[in-house]
């Protein structure tokens, strides 16, 4: 959840320790910011809302996000050799989660559009999957880790695309292929 708060320090869930809801605030699934009764993202009726960075100063960021598609060994051995026949599986999904990367506040409802200033895809070819990991870096008020997951999700998706006829068994399913450990590992702010 872009929150517009400091960045690098979780803001905790409001409720109590065993994440029943204590407090109201919590039955609406809300984080609060540290230290108030103010929700980021519900006006005053409850209402959802896009948050106001517009008095934050601009820093540089940075986040990067990792995960990985589970497939078969012989579709891993097609990915190596460029055997794959809709064509090569690792650029078209390195073209897809950097598009996905500058159309994140179009997809995530309450996600500011942001100047992405950098963004770097590596795809690695391991045995039975493909480690995705995306880094973005933008200049703004706001951080940048939906927008490094929606590359990692989204190359993902591509690369399951790209392999989904060599994936699928006897009865069109997809019985051995999933997306999984999808999550953020990094996230810095510096002052300018």
């Amino acid at each position: 959840m872009r929150d517009g708060g400091d960045d690098g320090e979780d803001e905790g869930a409001v409720g109590g320790e065993d994440g029943s809801p204590d407090d109201p605030l919590d039955e609406v699934g809300a984080t609060a910011v540290e230290g108030s009764e103010e929700l980021t993202h519900t006006d005053d009726e409850g209402s959802v809302q896009m948050v106001d960075v517009g008095d934050k100063p601009d820093t540089a960021r940075r986040a990067v996000a990792k995960g990985e598609i589970g497939l078969q060994s012989s579709t891993i051995e097609a990915i190596r050799d460029d055997q794959v026949e809709k064509g090569d599986v690792l650029a078209t999904a390195r073209i897809g989660a950097i598009q996905a990367v500058k159309h994140t506040w179009e997809t995530i409802p309450m996600c500011h559009q942001i100047p992405i200033t950098n963004v770097d895809c590596e795809f690695d070819v391991r045995e039975e999957r493909v480690l995705a990991t995306v880094a973005v870096e933008t200049t703004g008020k706001t951080g940048c880790e939906m927008e490094a997951l929606e590359g990692v999700t989204t190359g993902l998706n591509v690369v399951w695309d790209m392999v989904k006829a060599a994936e699928k068994d006897a009865d069109g399913q997809y019985p051995d292929t999933a997306i999984r450990n999808v999550r953020v590992v990094e996230k810095r702010k510096r002052e300018l």
